[in-house]
């Protein structure tokens, strides 16, 4: 929403059109001057210049292994975060790669994996009125492909994208998001992160 929001051209993949395209029209409905339509994952993943992958870690390796080919040597951008509900708290799962992000790039070895935007509120990024009062650390190995997504991270409103070094670190920022959810479980909030002093 909030790179629609921007004036960016965005594509919601879906393992079903239908739904695809009712997200889209969610979208509409919020951003009405929005260039934004719905399609099957792998026409997507297609007509992207980018790829960001948003799905519970529980689906990922199956996600990527059917989009591999049509991904190819694109940049990826792993949202992911390894973590689990289990009678009432939320926890980190362990990753034999160290991450989600470095699981999705042994699996896309053609691929440019950057892992970002993990740490944002979703409250946050709905209410599309308001700035987004975040950093997000951005981890590449390919400084090329993570200072593209930094800039595009600073094209949602108060987002200000920070280098947060190479993919390993990934593993860091992920956990994070669940150190976020617990607070947000004892406070009743929506909390993200700011990095001082940079």
């Amino acid at each position: 929403m909030r790179f629609a929001h921007a004036g960016d051209a965005v594509i919601i993949g879906s393992r079903r059109i239908e739904r695809a395209e009712e997200a889209a029209r969610k979208i509409l409905e919020q951003v009405p001057t929005a260039t934004v339509r719905g399609l099957e994952n792998e026409a997507a993943v297609r007509a992207g210049d980018l790829v960001m992958i948003t799905v519970p870690y529980g689906g990922q390796r199956d996600t990527l292994e059917q989009l591999r080919d049509a991904i190819g040597d694109k940049i990826v951008i792993d949202t992911v975060v390894p973590l689990e509900f289990e009678k009432g708290k939320i926890r980190a799962i362990s990753v034999a790669e160290g991450s989600a992000t470095e699981q999705a790039q042994a699996m896309l070895p053609d691929a440019t994996v950057v892992g970002a935007f993990h740490n944002l509120s979703a409250h946050d990024l709905m209410d599309v009125p308001n700035e987004v009062p975040s950093d997000v650390v951005v981890v590449a190995d390919d400084a090329e492909a993570k200072q593209t997504v930094i800039e595009l991270a600073q094209t949602i409103d108060g987002v200000r994208g920070i280098d947060g070094g190479g993919l390993q670190n990934s593993r860091l920022v992920e956990n994070i998001t669940v150190l976020l959810l617990n607070i947000n479980k004892v406070y009743k909030s929506h909390s993200s992160i700011k990095i001082v002093g940079v």
